[in-house]
């Protein structure tokens, strides 16, 4: 019998990158929303990237894709009965985010806490 395997990366493949969980959570915070509706609440991802990580989410069952045949064209997006399990998951990674930031600020003080890891980063590598 094999030992069980780490299922990390099940869960890595679905949120990795900068902008599938923010995607996540505006969904989660929002219920459904239409593309250009994301497209305003994440004013810096690009039309390209949004519609990379819906069809990714789309694919994993996590984001539902609802096309309304009329003119002009409505797509909506929500989040699947599948995709609802993961809100224990985010909204346990935004809670250690926010506890990490404030360790992070009375480390080395409010807003100069990525200030400071980037000085010591470049400290570090010589840059």
């Amino acid at each position: 019998m094999e030992a069980p395997h780490c299922k990390f990366e099940t869960v890595l493949e679905i949120l990795v990158g900068k902008w599938k969980p923010v995607v996540l959570f505006h969904l989660f915070s929002n219920g459904t929303m239409r593309f250009s509706e994301l497209q305003k609440a994440i004013p810096d991802i690009t039309k390209k990237m949004l519609t990379q990580q819906l069809r990714e989410l789309e694919y994993h069952d996590i984001v539902h894709r609802k096309i309304y045949h009329q003119i002009p064209p409505k797509v909506e997006y929500s989040i699947t009965e599948h995709g609802k399990g993961m809100s224990t998951v985010l909204q346990a990674m935004n809670d250690w985010g926010m506890s990490h930031l404030t360790h992070l600020n009375e480390l080395y003080g409010e807003e100069r806490s990525v200030e400071s890891f980037e000085g010591r980063l470049d400290e570090v590598t010589g840059n």
